[in-house]
Order: structure tokens, then sequence, then C-alpha cells
């Protein structure tokens, strides 16, 4: 009669090569991100695409849901609070929380441009350039908003005093508008796609990506904790995303239907929308560069969100970018 201990070996060895078994047939596990303006602005479409197309799964990872916000800190929080803590903010957001004592590191570039950012007036406003408004009020979302820091940036590069416009804090851009159509503001700042659903009602004053140099706009950032322990499943996020990218680029006729079906668009909005953001490259496959990143820090001064120069290599960990994206600057 054989002794029980002796069968123990040959039982553990069989669970364990069951559970191996079990867990090369399961399916992923599905994760949630969070992407700041989720649905509102087209930070979100390489996400988007990567969802509907599979590009997450092929990465190795299934994302099946976006956890969206207003932006700035209520994504941070977001991303603290999720299983799965990574997540596309805005570069100030980034930069404010790490200045708070979290242990948060950026990963990876978001987007590149202010391609979607412009200022309307009345259709028969009597101003025809930036240096009209000179002595006018104007609206902005919010005190050291990125719509304030834009203006400025704008007003700057075509030298207009900025002392001599008054901006006033609308809440939004939707109650920016309200204002503009109040004759209580001249000018009110606007973002795609909201900019072309209302485009019969405005005239463009200026888009800012025609004034200002491209700049990183939003980056992808994770806890050192998270990263340090899954450090696959990050890469296969950052992968998944860059492949949304590639395929954006390489059809955006069919980034458009998507974008129209999960941002509820009309047909010819979602393609504007899209076809307007492919000419200044807006979206990055994830690369650093740093006269991109300087380029928003000198922004955020402007404003004074941040004092001083930031040391990115003590924010940045390329580690987990794709090998090639890992050699660009």
């Amino acid at each position: 009669m054989i002794a029980w201990p002796a069968l123990v070996p040959f039982n553990r060895l069989a669970v364990l090569a069951a559970a191996a078994l079990l867990a090369l047939q399961a399916p992923v596990r599905s994760e949630e991100i969070s992407v700041t303006q989720w649905g509102a602005s087209m930070y979100g479409a390489p996400y988007a695409v990567a969802m509907e197309k599979g590009l997450f799964k092929q990465a190795g990872i299934d994302i099946t849901g976006i956890i969206g916000s207003g932006g700035g800190g209520t994504t941070v929080r977001n991303i603290l609070a999720s299983a799965t803590p990574y997540g596309e903010v805005a570069v100030s957001a980034a930069l404010a929380a790490k200045a708070q004592g979290l242990d948060l590191i950026i990963v990876n570039t978001g987007t590149r441009s202010v391609a979607e950012a412009s200022m309307v007036v009345m259709p028969g406003s009597e101003l025809k350039g930036v240096e009209d408004l000179a002595g006018k009020k104007v609206a902005i979302t919010s005190p050291k908003s990125v719509s304030e820091m834009l203006l400025l940036m704008v007003l700057r590069e075509k030298g207009v005093d900025q002392g001599k416009v008054q901006r006033v804090a609308a809440g939004g851009y939707v109650p920016a508008l309200t204002m503009l159509e109040q004759n209580a503001v001249v000018g009110s700042v606007l973002i795609e796609p909201l900019s072309i659903i209302r485009k019969d009602k405005y005239r463009t004053l200026y888009r800012a990506g025609d004034v200002l140099k491209p700049m990183t706009t939003s980056v992808g950032i994770t806890t050192r904790k998270f990263a340090q322990e899954n450090p696959a499943k990050l890469k296969a996020i950052i992968a998944g995303r860059r492949a949304g990218v590639q395929a954006i680029y390489k059809d955006p006729a069919e980034t458009a239907r998507i974008i129209e079906k999960l941002y509820k668009l009309e047909p010819a909005i979602a393609k504007e929308a899209v076809d307007n953001m492919i000419p200044p490259k807006m979206w990055s496959e994830g690369e650093f560069n740093l006269e991109e990143l300087n380029r928003m820090v000198d922004g955020l001064k402007l404003i004074g969100e941040i004092k001083a120069d930031v040391d990115w290599s003590a924010v940045l960990d390329k580690s987990y970018l794709p090998a090639d994206l890992q050699a660009k600057q």
C-alpha cells in the first residue's frame, strides 16, 4: 500500500499543471482606465479606436471601459482609485499631483498639439484679429485653466499686452458661449468638437494651433508602485494606445465612424473633428519630446501654475515605452 505522503508531490504537480493550462485558456481580465475629457474632446480618440478594433487585446490587455472626468485633479483621483491606476491627464494636472507629493510617474505622451483650441466671436463682430482684443473682455473657462494659458500664449506671440485683455471666468465652454451671445464678452474660448457643432453660430477669430508651436498637452501617468509591480500590463496599455494612434493616421475615415458612435456625434461633425487633427499630428505615439514638454511648462508659468523649470528626469520614466520610442527625445 502506498503511503499518502508519497502521493503529495505528484498531486501538487498535477494541480500546478492544470492551473497553468487554465490560465492559458482563460480570457484576459477586463480593465478600465481614465482619460481626461472623455467624450468631450479629442484626447481620447486613440483609446476609442484601440478598444473598437481590439488593439488593446492584441497588445495583451483587455481595456473595456474608460472612466471619464472633467479633467484636472478629478482625473488624477479617478486614476488613484482605479484597480488599474493608469490614465491620460493634462500635463498641468500631472505636475500638480507630483508637487503634492503623490508618487506618480509620467510614462508616455498623449497629445502634442493645441489645434483643437480656438477663440470665437459673434458673426457681426468688428474684431478681425488677436490685436483687436486689447481693451476688451473675453471669456475663459476658469482661472489658471488651459483655456486661459493658451489665450495668454497667443497674446504674447502676437505682441498684445495681456494686462489689456480682461479675462472673465465662465465656469466652462458652454457658459462662456452664453456670455458671448449675451454680449457680456466680445470673444470666447472654445474647443473641438463643440466648436464644430456650433460653427454656424460664431466666427473664429483665431485657432491656437495656427499661432503656437506644438507642445505636449496630455500625458499618461500611473503610480510608481503599479508600474513596478505590473510592468507587462503597463507596457500593453501603452502599446495598445500606440496602435490606436497608428490606426487613426492610417484610416481617418474609419476613426471618424468610431468617434461618431462612441461620442454620439453626427457623421459630418465626427469626420471634421478627426480630419482637423490629422495635419498637426495631434496624437503622439507615446515618445517624449523635451522641447514640446518645455513649451507647456512655459505656458504654465504664464498662469502661475508653476514657478520654476521642471526636472523631467525626476518625473518621466520611458522604460515602459516600446524600444524604438525610448530612443527618441
